[in-house]
């Protein structure tokens, strides 16, 4: 599941569902919101595994014991039921990955940087299951219509995939300087190590201005909770 911006307390900017304790909030709001999440997901509070996402490739298991840590990584998964892998964006990809028999779940936060640098590829090993039964979705990100790119970006995909070329287009873009479709590298990096079952792709945290917080649109904002957990 993912979250929107509606149903919190938090003020302007960051109103009203703001889950990031790092945008300059109010601790007090955030810890409100994110009681109300978990009220509404049915979970205890200190049973989603929220992440000290730094864009890079990490990925932690979660268990019972480290849920309460704020870990250091940007992807996680979890064997253990009632317990949520959570990551949070405004305009980076969440991508949240479940196997057909239901033993394990995973979460990843991909901006280009994870993305690029293989935190998907990290979290799909990690699973240990067959690449085959696993199923993903992407959820709310910067859309193909407004992800404006520098030439760095697009080098650091086609230099490891050829195919990622047809993710970029110059169309709307200031000279020297690109459109990505961070939906479909996302697609083309599962594929590339088995996972063939894809969905979601089709929200734009920039554009949809009521329902999604966007850095990229209005610099300092709030953050948006993309959750999977197993149920008991």
């Amino acid at each position: 599941m993912c979250t929107t911006r509606k149903g919190g307390v938090s003020e302007a900017p960051w109103n009203s569902l703001n889950l990031g304790t790092h945008v300059g909030d109010s601790p007090e709001s955030v810890a409100e919101n994110r009681q109300r999440l978990a009220r509404f997901t049915g979970l205890e509070v200190d049973r989603i595994g929220w992440l000290n996402q730094v864009h890079g490739t990490s990925v932690v298991e979660l268990t019972p014991d480290n849920a309460r840590q704020v870990l250091e990584a940007d992807a996680s998964f979890t064997r253990f039921p009632c317990l949520a892998c959570a990551i949070l964006t405004a305009d980076c990809l969440p991508v949240v990955l479940v196997d057909s028999d239901a033993t394990v779940v995973g979460a990843a936060h991909a901006g280009w940087r994870s993305l690029s640098g293989g935190v998907l590829e990290n979290l799909v090993s990690a699973m240990a299951v067959e690449p085959g039964k696993l199923s993903a979705w992407l959820g709310p990100a910067i859309g193909p219509d407004s992800f404006e790119v520098g030439p760095e970006v697009r080098e650091a995909f086609v230099q490891q995939s050829p195919e990622a070329v047809k993710a970029f287009n110059t169309k709307g873009a200031r000279p020297g300087h690109f459109i990505a479709d961070i939906y479909r590298l996302a697609t083309l990096r599962l594929n590339q190590v088995g996972v063939s079952s894809v969905a979601g792709g089709s929200l734009c945290t920039v554009q949809d201005r009521e329902w999604f917080f966007s850095y990229r649109r209005d610099g300092q904002t709030g953050r948006m909770a993309t959750l999977v957990w197993l149920k008991s």
